[in-house]
């Protein structure tokens, strides 16, 4: 079988005869031919032997399992039993503590942040020394110095600064910044780096302790402490060591302070003896101690422990003591370091009990310097209270500020304010802290004491508790009571007895904050007879009530109120809040100052209910008719976004109407408004036509013949030239103007319009028709039929159907004037009159009857003979016939380029005129009249005097007797007939 070597292979020197584990396997025990059991590490480095040189060879060694104790065989039957002691091997400087581990390893432990760092020496360390930024260690041939890599007080990271390579012998070990201290008992050696002696003192007495406190690199103190009970100071440059003082035993530990005022010493006898090293007199001494130690953070605190007892002690205050296990070794603020057999441990020790000795004799400023070390929240807070109570404001500030105090802190800087103008008086001072702890009787006799009853009475007050309160009433005013009452409504209001507030706010003469809480809660018979109590002249408690009483929809009680004030204005406001508009209305047939207040509500209410047409009458009975005209201009949008193209007609209509009224109204802006009259009345023509279009489109059927239809798109396509309304469709327009002049034959109109069409974008549903439209038109003679041609009747010129221009002839420029049902082109001219003659004036010379002569009776051109056999009657052809006056005009007519010349008569004209043959459009100022002559008398055309449309009856006629033969004679048939609309009302269908 083979092996494999693990470790460095060593030389022991002897024959190794029996090899065995002890310490679970930390160490080895080798019994051998050189007579000795030998301890050895893991390693094979030799730390010593087991016992003295046996008689014989070491046959066998064997460790007691978790123990100590380990036995040997000899060769000749001798039989040894040995227990191993290992001493600890330790050092501490502050919060540095170093120690051996497993007596090869050295541990540096940094006590307050608990790191630790591990120097492997890897051979047997018999002394340690710490101090500031070196270690030392002191191996059997040899001593390292060790050094901090970085100048950092909490670094653990430490590397060789020297080796002294020669084997030393010592008791104690100390190293210093420059220097290695050996002592031997009585002798004392001082050795640099390099291992050369520089200085040696010589004691009287054995050395028992030596403590290094500090000083300047290579000039460093140290205080002895020998065991005939003297205490030594030397320095490292001084041959000459100082005696600080005698005890009467030996010294065991010594400690000085951080003032290094004070010496504590701990002797054999066990006594912590406390000197002033200046006065060299004891100041104190404490039993039972076996350590000792200065707080580094504190002059006036110490520590001992002994007997498992650890005693804090602070200036000349008795004695805190606890439990604790070990010795102490350090303290630092509120932290112990405590050795417990070869442990090291840090305890948090709160510091209470000291800060509570200076509290008690009132010294705040030692008892804060205590709290910083370390105590509990509720330290903190004690400590403030009491610097509060003892007026030291600057210490109860920085205690309250700690744990975050914030209504003391508030407190203490309001107290400093009242310091800084003067103020003095420290019972004062002192009451309202107590009232601010909640010592409220004991604030309330301070209070008394310093004649400030008003303080108290606020106080009592402030905590709701009345009672005690009242009892200091008698020396305040009648003014104070009120406020008292006033304050206890505001406390029953707070716990929710709103009716005992409300009582108690009267009484106190608050009547707006009694108001509000009769208000709040809805107690309309307590609100109106609070209301009929209170004067006139409180006008706004009164108002208040009748707001109340409008939120409650008491309008009666709330009038009432007004009424009382004589407050008719807000009596208005208060029935149109209430939407109550008859009241209102019949308030301002009294007082008409008020309309403006009353109808722009009622309009904006009626707006906002849809009854816009309402609302615009409204507008403009409160003299408000821009708003009129905004709401009615909204309305006629909503109606073409929503596709209600008759409505929009009709709005638009309203418009133009309200345009003239404004014209009349504002002579500034009267050119703007007629132009927009225009504007509108062409809209209102262009959307009443449209709608039958839409209609054609979107229902199935329609009532409308394809002459009535054809009519409409032509007239909307010529209209819609110039302007594109919002909703009007020219796709639309062309697809009926085309369909419906393919079926009467108009087939170059219909190409021409096809054409155009396919420039548009088609909507997918009409693409197969119109394509195959165009294809099949163009199979058809490319002209129209003449009977679909618009002939003009002053110059008797066919138009034809597709022209450049708009509504009007292309040769005289004549304006042709449509029927309203059917839009064909009616026998109208329109004519103007002579400068100089008004409207009125033309209106009585056509309705005066023309003078009876004999040539009256050819005035027809008929002429008439009688025999007794026959009668007979001609046309007579003589130029006689013809000597109508406005005829003649007609026939003068002379084309001048592209402009139109109207038609103008005198008053000869105008007399000779038939009154049935004249239109008459009675438009309202500042327009003129329209005056038109039916040129075809026998046609009978009627004029709407609302809206100034014409129609002819017989095509009215024809058109009702087409629907009527599409009806069952069963259905009953209401008939309503306007110039806009022929409506028939059957059961649940309407036809328009």
């Amino acid at each position: 079988m083979g092996g494999k070597l693990v470790g460095k292979e060593r030389n022991i020197g002897f024959d190794p005869l029996c090899v065995n584990y002890f310490n679970k396997g930390e160490y080895l025990l080798i019994g051998g031919s050189n007579r000795l059991c030998t301890l050895m590490t893991r390693d094979g480095i030799k730390l010593g032997s087991v016992g003295d040189e046996q008689p014989s060879w070491v046959w066998c060694c064997a460790a007691r399992p978790d123990s100590s104790f380990v036995a040997v065989g000899c060769q000749d039957g001798t039989l040894a039993y040995y227990q191993l002691i290992f001493s600890t091997v330790h050092g501490l400087y502050k919060e540095r503590y170093a120690f051996r581990e497993n007596t090869t390893d050295v541990i540096i432990q940094h006590l307050l942040t608990n790191q630790k760092v591990r120097i492997k020496c890897r051979d047997l360390i018999k002394k340690i020394a710490i101090y500031k930024h070196r270690l030392a260690v002191q191996l059997p041939e040899r001593v390292v110095i060790y050094e901090l890599n970085s100048g950092d007080s909490v670094g653990m990271h430490y590397r060789v600064k020297e080796k002294i390579n020669q084997k030393l012998e010592c008791n104690l070990l100390v190293v210093c910044t420059e220097h290695l201290v050996l002592c031997q008992e009585k002798r004392l050696q001082c050795l640099t780096f390099e291992g050369v002696k520089e200085r040696e003192w010589v004691m009287e007495s054995p050395i028992r302790y030596i403590k290094v406190v500090g000083g300047p690199p290579g000039r460093e103190g140290l205080l002895l402490g020998v065991k005939n009970g003297q205490v030594w100071k030397i320095y490292l440059d001084n041959a000459f060591p100082v005696s600080l003082l005698k005890v009467s035993s030996a010294v065991r530990c010594l400690d000085l302070s951080a003032s290094r005022k004070k010496l504590a010493v701990v002797d054999e006898n066990n006594q912590c003896l406390v000197y002033d090293i200046q006065k060299k007199e004891l100041l104190f001494q404490e039993p039972n101690a076996n350590s000792v130690a200065w707080n580094s953070n504190c002059e006036e605190m110490l520590c001992f422990s002994g007997n498992n007892i650890l005693s804090i002690k602070a200036s000349n205050f008795p004695v805190h003591q606890q439990k604790l296990m070990g010795f102490v070794v350090g303290l630092c603020g509120s932290k112990i370091f405590c050795l417990h057999v070869s442990t090291m441990s840090t305890i948090e020790v709160p510091l209470s009990a000291p800060m509570y000795q200076y509290l008690e004799k009132k010294m705040f400023w030692d008892a804060y310097k205590v709290a910083c070390l370390g105590v509990t929240d509720g330290d903190w807070g004690a400590l403030g209270h009491a610097a509060l109570e003892g007026l030291d404001f600057q210490v109860a500030r920085q205690a309250f500020i700690r744990i975050k105090e914030l209504k003391y802190l508030d407190l203490i800087s309001e107290f400093q304010e009242r310091q800084r103008k003067g103020e003095r008086d420290k019972e004062l001072f002192l009451a309202d802290i107590l009232a601010f702890r909640c010592k409220y009787k004991d604030a309330a006799h301070l209070y008394q004491k310093c004649s400030q009853e008003q303080k108290a009475l606020n106080m009592y007050t402030d905590l709701r508790m009345f009672d005690l309160a009242q009892e200091f009433l008698g020396s305040v005013d009648s003014v104070d009571r009120k406020a008292l009452i006033r304050k206890k409504a505001d406390w029953a209001k707070n716990i929710n007895e709103p009716r005992a507030a409300a009582e108690m706010y009267l009484s106190a003469g608050d009547t707006r904050q009694a108001i509000e809480i009769i208000g709040e809660n809805g107690w309309i018979d307590m609100l109106v007879d609070v209301g009929r109590r209170l004067d006139k002249a409180d006008h706004d408690g009164i108002v208040l009530i009748a707001q109340h009483l409008c939120r409650l929809k008491q309008l009666n009680y709330a009038t009432e109120m007004y009424r009382k004030l004589g407050d008719e204005k807000s009596i208005v406001q208060l029935y149109v809040q209430a939407r109550e508009w008859k009241e209102a209305f019949a308030l301002t047939d009294s007082y008409p100052e008020f309309k403006d207040q009353v109808y722009v509500p009622y309009a904006q209410w009626l707006a906002e209910n849809d009854k816009f047409v309402e609302a615009q009458k409204a507008f403009h009975k409160a003299g408000r008719p821009d708003e009129a005209f905004r709401v009615l201009h909204q309305l006629t949008l909503n109606a073409v976004s929503e596709s209600r193209f008759q409505d929009a007609g009709y709005y638009h209509w309203v418009l133009a109407r309200q345009c003239l009224d404004i014209a009349n109204q504002n002579e500034d802006h009267r050119m703007e408004m007629i132009n927009k009259f225009f504007e509108h009345e062409k809209y209102a023509c262009i959307y009443y036509a449209y709608n039958t279009i839409q209609k054609y489109l979107d229902e199935p059927f329609t009532s409308y013949m394809p002459e009535a239809l054809f009519n409409i798109s032509r007239f909307l396509m010529n209209e819609t030239k110039d302007v594109r309304p919002k909703g009007v469709s020219q796709f639309a327009i062309m697809y009926c103007l085309a369909k419906q002049a393919r079926n009467l034959g108009a087939y170059k109109l219909a190409r021409q319009v096809l054409e155009k069409m396919q420039s548009l974008r088609v909507p997918p549903r009409f693409q197969e028709y119109v394509d195959l439209s165009a294809l099949m038109v163009r199979s058809k003679p490319y002209h129209d039929s003449e009977d679909m041609l618009p002939m003009c009747y002053r110059c008797s010129t066919y138009n034809p159907l597709m022209t450049s221009t708009t509504n009007c002839c292309t040769n005289c420029r004549q304006p042709f004037v449509h029927s309203f049902v059917s839009f064909e082109v009616l026998p109208l001219v329109e004519f103007q009159l002579e400068p100089g003659i008004s409207d009125e004036e033309a209106v009585r010379l056509i309705e005066a009857p023309a003078p009876f002569t004999e040539e009256s009776n050819h005035s027809r051109g008929w002429l008439q003979s009688e025999s007794d056999t026959f009668q007979t009657m001609h046309f007579d052809e003589s130029p006689a016939s013809i000597a109508d006056p406005f005829t003649a005009r007609l026939m003068s007519f002379e084309n001048v380029g592209d402009e139109f010349v109207p038609v103008v008569v005198n008053q000869a004209t105008l007399q000779a005129m038939d009154p049935c043959a004249v239109l008459i459009c009675r438009w309202p100022h500042p327009l003129r009249y329209q005056f038109y002559r039916n040129l075809l008398p026998d046609l009978q055309v009627t004029l709407c005097n609302c809206c100034n449309k014409v129609r002819t009856t017989h095509a009215m006629i024809t058109f009702l007797l087409v629907i009527y033969s599409h009806k069952t004679s069963s259905i009953k048939m209401k008939m309503k007939i306007n110039c806009h609309q022929i409506v028939f009302y059957f059961p649940n269908t309407l036809y328009s």
